[in-house]
C-alpha cells in the first residue's frame, strides 16, 4: 500500500479562511499542516511508500526531505484529478493499493493511518474515513488503486460510498478524530486551536499570535 498526498500551490490554499487569515497566514498555515501530514505518513511502517502529487516547489522539496516520491502536475486541477493521476501511476507500477489523505488534516497520528491499513481489505476493497461533519472524505484506501471513480470536494462522502457500490464492494467506514478534523472553515480552525496537541500547525498558530486571536473571536 502506498500513501498519496495531493498538495495544491501553497499560495492558493485555504481561500475559505480569508475572513480570518490573510494570504501570508493562509500560506504559512497550509505549509505547516502539509508537513504534519507528510511527517505522519512517512513514519508509518506499513506503507510501501508515500507519493506527493504537486507542482509546488516547496511541497516537492519537503517531500524529498522526508523521503517521499513526487509526481509532478502540469497544473493544479484539484484534489480529484491529483488522486486520479496518482491511482493511474500506482496501477502502472503494479501497486496493490493506495491510501489518499489531504494535506489539511494536521492532527492525523500514524496510529490512525495504521488503523485504516488494518481494517482495509487489500485483496479488493475500499476503506473510508469521513470528515467530522459526515460530508467530506478525509481518507480513502482503495485496492486496487483505481478501484473507484473519485469525487473529492464538498459533500464527497456519499458519492464515494456510491462509487464503492458501483465497483461491487462494501466499503469499510472508520470514524477517526484526527483524520476527521480537516481545516477548511473558520470553525475548523477554532477547533484546531482548542484541541490538545503539539502539531506543527498548532505551534505555528500559537507562535504567530493567531491562536489567541482565533480564540477571542470564537
Amino acid at each position: 500500500m502506498w500513501a498519496v498526498l495531493p498538495a495544491k500551490n501553497f499560495e492558493d490554499a485555504k481561500t475559505r479562511l480569508a475572513e480570518v487569515l490573510d494570504a501570508d497566514e493562509r500560506r504559512g498555515l497550509f505549509q505547516t499542516m502539509y508537513e504534519d501530514v507528510l511527517a505522519s505518513l512517512c513514519s508509518v511502517k506499513g506503507l510501501q511508500g508515500v507519493l506527493v502529487v504537486t507542482r509546488d516547489e516547496t511541497a516537492a522539496s519537503l517531500a524529498k526531505q522526508y523521503g517521499a516520491d513526487v509526481l509532478t502536475e502540469a497544473e493544479n486541477r484539484g484534489q480529484t484529478a491529483a488522486v486520479e493521476a496518482a491511482a493511474a501511476w500506482l496501477t502502472a507500477q503494479g501497486a496493490e493499493g493506495m491510501l489518499a489523505v489531504p494535506g489539511d488534516v494536521p492532527q492525523v497520528p500514524a496510529a490512525e493511518i495504521e488503523a485504516v491499513l488494518a481494517a482495509h481489505d487489500r485483496r479488493r476493497g475500499m476503506t473510508i474515513v469521513p470528515a467530522q461533519d459526515e460530508r467530506g472524505s478525509n481518507c480513502i484506501a482503495c485496492s486496487p488503486p483505481d478501484l473507484i471513480s473519485f469525487h473529492f470536494g464538498n459533500d464527497s462522502f456519499q458519492p464515494h460510498l456510491r462509487a464503492a457500490e458501483a465497483a461491487g464492494v462494501t466499503p469499510v467506514i472508520l470514524r477517526l478524530p484526527g483524520i476527521g478534523l480537516d481545516i477548511d472553515r473558520p470553525d475548523d480552525l477554532a477547533a484546531l486551536v482548542a484541541a490538545t496537541g503539539e502539531s506543527r500547525a498548532q505551534t505555528w498558530l500559537r507562535e504567530n499570535g493567531i491562536a489567541d486571536r482565533i480564540a477571542v473571536t470564537a
